[in-house]
């Protein structure tokens, strides 16, 4: 059974450049993520940057850190509050957004304040950091310009479910930027949302349902208007973690293609191990190794351009923590 996407072109991430070992830190040392350095760079090519030393922050540097309003922080020294790096840090986020079109997501360094996604600590008058923390300045300028791009902090990639949620996000940002340089059609952007109903399902139930209205009316819309307001509601959904329940949802609609080639043993089979992987006992991987083995024996067109079948390259080894 052949994958839905040609997945070997090589995404690339944009990422911090201290989760590579690079030793860009204000003492000179990095945060090496063998995840990112070792794991996923066999798969990815990587954009570094430390947006603190394009600023022009040297090596070593006085820390900086998040002061004031948790919306809208500034970023200043620690021992010379006097310089204050905000503007800079918010203009190089702006930037380089623009700059790197061709990236398909981010890995952020957690809890910088340059850089953190979320619950950065922004430092009040009191002296103590406000309650929810903050974003790194960075990453907000930087992810306000690219709202559809998939984003990630270092340490939340340790959780596997987020790890595989982020990198499917990734492969459909990288599939359909391959799409826009082939050149957008009504057709192409319909025969898209196709490839992913079943990942869409398994995602977001309700969005799917809502995306497929969206285009149920595709032919009133002009193709340059239609196509980035699907996007950034099918980027939006496969944002939502898929569950047990909900994947548990889609293999049976994938047993139904094989309902009239299986043998009552082998559909009882299929539908033991999705039960026992809705409960928790096996990985997602099992039920899915087993449907893509019968699908092989039985082939079928629509099935075998499904995105959900292989939405990222086997060889990560996403779902067998799932």
């Amino acid at each position: 059974m052949s994958t839905p996407f040609d997945l070997s072109p090589r995404p690339t991430l944009g990422i911090s450049a201290c989760l590579l070992g690079d030793p860009v830190r204000f003492n000179g040392g990095h945060k090496e993520s063998r995840l990112c350095s070792h794991d996923l760079a066999r798969y990815f090519d990587f954009v570094p940057l430390c947006p603190e030393v394009a600023i022009g922050l040297g090596i070593p540097r006085e820390p900086i850190r998040l002061v004031g309003d948790p919306d809208s922080p500034r970023a200043v020294g620690t021992r010379r509050p006097e310089n204050d790096h905000t503007d800079a840090l918010l203009e190089f986020g702006r930037t380089k957004a623009n700059q790197l079109d061709g990236i398909s997501g981010y890995i952020f360094m957690q809890k910088s304040p340059s850089c953190g996604l979320e619950r950065v600590k922004v430092y009040q008058d009191n002296g103590y950091p406000a309650e929810g923390g903050g974003r790194g300045l960075f990453a907000k300028a930087f992810c306000a310009s690219r709202p559809d791009l998939p984003v990630e902090e270092d340490g939340r990639l340790n959780d596997p479910v987020l790890r595989e949620n982020f990198l499917t996000r990734v492969y459909a940002y990288a599939q359909w930027q391959a799409l826009r340089r082939e050149g957008l059609s009504h057709k192409a952007i319909l025969d898209f949302h196709a490839r992913y109903k079943y990942q869409l399902m398994a995602n977001d139930p309700v969005q799917y349902k809502a995306l497929g209205r969206l285009l149920g009316s595709i032919g009133e819309h002009r193709v340059e208007d239609i196509a980035p307001r699907y996007f950034s509601a099918l980027m939006a959904a496969l944002k939502k973690c898929a569950t047990r329940r909900t994947h548990s949802n889609v293999l049976q609609h994938l047993c139904g293609y094989l309902k009239r080639h299986l043998s009552r043993d082998e559909k009882a089979e299929l539908l033991r191990l999705i039960d026992q992987y809705r409960s928790g006992i096996i990985p997602l991987v099992v039920p899915i190794t087993l449907l893509k083995h019968h699908f092989r024996g039985h082939p079928d067109r629509y099935i075998a351009q499904q995105a959900y079948l292989q939405p990222h390259p086997e060889e990560l080894s996403l779902r067998n923590a799932l």
